[in-house]
C-alpha cells in the first residue's frame, strides 16, 4: 500500500463475531505498518483466550496488539479506562510512525472513543445490590419515563447496562443520555467521523451463520471447556462482565450439571448467532463508516484491495446498510 497524506492516521475495523476482520486487520497491519488496538471488553481479561478468540502467541509476534490481556478477572475494567488507554496505545504507535489499527466487535467502546463516556459517578454497592434484585421488566419501566432517549437506544436484552442507566440516573437525578460528553474534535481529525477510515464488515446470513458454527466447533475442539474449568478456580464466577462473555457462561452451567456437551454447544452457536444480529444492529445505528461485504470466497488479499481503493477514494457519507 502507497505511501500518502494521513496514512498513519487511526483505521478502524468493526463487525460482527467471525465475520473475519481480525485476519484482515493483521494482514493490513503487515502491509502498512501498522499496530492493532483491540475494541474487545473481553480480552482484556487474562485466561479469557480459546472463547473469546484472543490471538495467537504467534500472531502478536507477527504484529504488536494492544489492550489485551491487561487485568485478572478479579479486576473490574470499563469503557473509560477502554477510552484511556486505547489512546495512550495510538499515541505510542504515531509517535513510532506506525499506524494504529482499531478492530474489534465491542460497541460500546467504539461509542466511547467516538462520543466520550461522560462524567457518570462510580457504582454505588448499596444501590446496585438493590437493582439487581429488581425485575428487568421494573427497570425498563423506569429508564422509559425518566429517560426516553436512552431507553430506545441502549440494549434491553442486556441487564447489566439497564441497571447501570438506572443507577447513574437515580445517583444524578439526571438523564443518562445528557450526560455522555460531546463528540471528540479530535477524533473527527482522525476520520472517525467522516467514516473515511472506519469500515463496518459484514457477510451474507447463511455464510456468517456457518462460519460462527465453525468458529464455535473449534472453540470447544480447543478445550474451551478445560480452559472454563481453571477459571472458576481464579474469579470467573465473581466478574459479573467476564461471566456475560458467551461461550464461559453456557460452559459453567454445563460443569454445574444444567446440561449435556452437545446442548451447550447448540446453545453457544445460537447465542453466538443472536450476539452477531445485536453487533450488526449496533453497526446500522452508528452510521458512521463504509460498509465492507466480504464473499464467502474472498480472500484477505481481496479485502485489503477493497480498503485500499477506499483509503484513496474521495469520501462518501455513508448513512445506509449494506
Amino acid at each position: 500500500m502507497a505511501d500518502s497524506p494521513g496514512l498513519h492516521s487511526p483505521i478502524y475495523l468493526a463487525g460482527p463475531t467471525a465475520v473475519g476482520k481480525s485476519a484482515v486487520a493483521l494482514a493490513l497491519a503487515e502491509q502498512m505498518g501498522g499496530e492493532i488496538i483491540s475494541v474487545d471488553s473481553m480480552q482484556v481479561y487474562r485466561g479469557l483466550d480459546i472463547g473469546t478468540a484472543k490471538p495467537s502467541a504467534a500472531e502478536r509476534a507477527r504484529v504488536p496488539h494492544h489492550l489485551i490481556d491487561l487485568c485478572d478477572l478479579r479486576e473490574a475494567f470499563d469503557a473509560a479506562q477502554f477510552v484511556r488507554r486505547a489512546r495512550q496505545a495510538a499515541a505510542g504507535i504515531e509517535a513510532r510512525g506506525r499506524t494504529p489499527i482499531y478492530c474489534g466487535g465491542t460497541g460500546l467502546y467504539f461509542t466511547a472513543l467516538r462520543e466520550g463516556v461522560g462524567e457518570a459517578p462510580p457504582a454505588n454497592p448499596a444501590l446496585r445490590t438493590e437493582l439487581r434484585a429488581t425485575s428487568l421488566e421494573i427497570l425498563l419501566a423506569e429508564l422509559q419515563a425518566r429517560d426516553p432517549a436512552t431507553y430506545e437506544n441502549i440494549d434491553r436484552q442486556n441487564p447489566r447496562r439497564v441497571i447501570r442507566a438506572v443507577e447513574v440516573i437515580r445517583l444524578t437525578g439526571r438523564k443518562f443520555s445528557e450526560q455522555r460528553s460531546q463528540w471528540s474534535a479530535a477524533l473527527e481529525d482522525e476520520s472517525a467521523g467522516n467514516g473515511s477510515r472506519f469500515f463496518r464488515f459484514t457477510r451474507a446470513s447463511e455464510d456468517l451463520r456457518r462460519r460462527i458454527e465453525v468458529r464455535v466447533e473449534n472453540m470447544f475442539a480447543r478445550g474451551l471447556v478445560e480452559e472454563t474449568r481453571r477459571l472458576l478456580a481464579h474469579g470467573l464466577p465473581e466478574n459479573e462482565i467476564a461471566m456475560q462473555a458467551i461461550g464461559y457462561r453456557q460452559v459453567v452451567e454445563h460443569l454445574r450439571g444444567d446440561r449435556g456437551l452437545p446442548e451447550t454447544i447448540e446453545l453457544v452457536k445460537s447465542r453466538t448467532r443472536k450476539f452477531a444480529k445485536r453487533q450488526l444492529t449496533w453497526l446500522r445505528r452508528y452510521g458512521h463508516g463504509q460498509w465492507l461485504e466480504l464473499r464467502a470466497d474472498e480472500s484477505v488479499a481481496e479485502t485489503l484491495e477493497k480498503i485500499a481503493a477506499a483509503l484513496t477514494a474521495p469520501t462518501v457519507t455513508e448513512d445506509g446498510g449494506s
